[in-house]
Parts: C-alpha cells; sequence; structure tokens
C-alpha cells in the first residue's frame, strides 16, 4: 500500500442540504475529483484511456458518515488503491477536515473495462503500470 494521494476541497453552500450539512451524495463527487486526480497526477489522462480502449468502472461503493460538514469547511480527500491479484482492485478514501477529524470513510471496488467487449481486464494492476508515468502513486 501507497502512501495516501490527497486533495483539498471546500465545501460550497450549494452542495448542504436542508440541515446545512453536506449533501450525501456529494461525497460521492469528493471521491471521485481525488481519484481522477491522482489518474492526472500518475499521467493517465481520460482521453488517453478512451484512445486505449478501456475506461474505470465502480463495481461497489460505501459510505461510512462520521462528523457533518458545513459550508467553507477545509477538507482533503485522500485515495489509496489496493491491489489483489484478480480483476478488481479496492479505493480506500478518508474525507478530513482541516483539524484532523475524519468526516466519512468511503471504500469502492472497482475495475477496469475494455471498451470493445464490455467486460473487466483481467489484470488491472498491469494495465495500470503500463499507462501511468508514475505508477508508484498507485502503489505499484
Amino acid at each position: 500500500m501507497s502512501e495516501p494521494f490527497s486533495v483539498p476541497v471546500t465545501v460550497r453552500g450549494y452542495e448542504t442540504d436542508t440541515q446545512g450539512h453536506l449533501n450525501q451524495s456529494v461525497y460521492l463527487n469528493y471521491a471521485e475529483h481525488a481519484r481522477w486526480s491522482l489518474l492526472r497526477a500518475a499521467g493517465i489522462r481520460q482521453a488517453e484511456l478512451v484512445a486505449r480502449g478501456v475506461g474505470p468502472v465502480a463495481l461497489e461503493t460505501t459510505i461510512r458518515f462520521r462528523q457533518e460538514l458545513l459550508t467553507g469547511d477545509e477538507v482533503t480527500v485522500s485515495c489509496v488503491f489496493e491491489w489483489g491479484e484478480g480483476k478488481t482492485f479496492r479505493i480506500r478514501q478518508v474525507v478530513t477536515r482541516a483539524d484532523g477529524t475524519v468526516a466519512a470513510e468511503i471504500e469502492a471496488v472497482g475495475g477496469l473495462m475494455d471498451l470493445s467487449v464490455r467486460r473487466l481486464v483481467p489484470d488491472p494492476r498491469q494495465r495500470f503500470k503500463e499507462l501511468a508515468a508514475r505508477p508508484e502513486l498507485f502503489g505499484l
């Protein structure tokens, strides 16, 4: 497992619900933003993935809400890939307030789809190694 990659995010007012805290669906947006930021930092662009006929897919996502987030809260969203031997991988993410309080934990199972046959590639770990200029950001 590698050191977590993370991105800063500021909670915006329009992302909150009637209770004044961050709407539950926005946590997924923050997680997605961190994942795509990691891909870009590793040298992988969305257009390149499409050109190579592959795309990341989410298969399962679980969010554990720990502390509410309010408008103006500064957070970091971390992202760590965990690799197994099969067609899928895990992504662990933590949304942390500036004071160190964990606001949410997000765990996902993902895969890399071969867009021509609409099936998961057999070894996503190897494909990410081939695609990335900085595979160490994925723990590879």
